[in-house]
């Protein structure tokens, strides 16, 4: 009886080659959605983290332009025949600039270039920066009925995994002087 009992211990004991092959296809399973979910993580990050540049890009765009219109503004208190949109309507195709332009006569049309990163840390257009994946582009536009409006739109545009993305904002500028 003694010798039965240790047999079927024995015979019990191990694992079948389908036990294993069971076991071995719900593990490789696992590892395959967490792989995808941590993919998928990663990538989202990844445009996250692009949204986020490109709204800050675009913000900055918008404040580029309102202080041109401030310069103008301390150009008319030393000039008084200067107008507080001089400079800035030309923009009605599209124009580009960066944190360095001072005046609205330093606006260039937009030509599709990449904004550059510089060794600051600042996004500009000069050539001996580190290019990224952004554009930016600047429209000024008078609104109809009124000297003393003006429309910016901004619109920051970048591409990521054969995918195009943009991001978009829009202010009024008004004459307060």
């Amino acid at each position: 009886m003694m010798k039965n009992l240790f047999k079927k211990q024995k015979k019990a004991a191990g694992f079948t080659l389908i036990e294993m092959i069971i076991t071995i296809s719900i593990l490789s399973f696992g590892v395959m959605l967490v792989y995808q979910a941590f993919f998928w993580l990663v990538s989202s990050s990844y445009i996250i983290s692009n949204r986020f540049t490109a709204a800050y890009l675009a913000q900055e765009g918008v404040e580029i332009i309102r202080n041109l219109r401030d310069n103008n503004f301390i150009t008319i208190s030393q000039n008084p025949t200067f107008s507080w949109s001089d400079g800035l309507v030309g923009c009605i195709a599209g124009c580009m600039a960066d944190y360095k332009t001072q005046t609205a006569s330093l606006l260039v049309p937009y030509d599709g270039s990449f904004l550059g990163l510089n060794g600051d840390g600042l996004y500009d257009h000069d050539v001996g920066s580190t290019p990224t994946i952004f554009k930016r582009e600047i429209t000024i536009s008078p609104v109809s009925g009124t000297d003393d409006v003006l429309y910016v739109d901004v619109l920051v545009t970048w591409s990521y995994n054969s995918q195009s993305y943009s991001f978009n904002t829009a202010e009024y500028l008004y004459n307060w002087y």
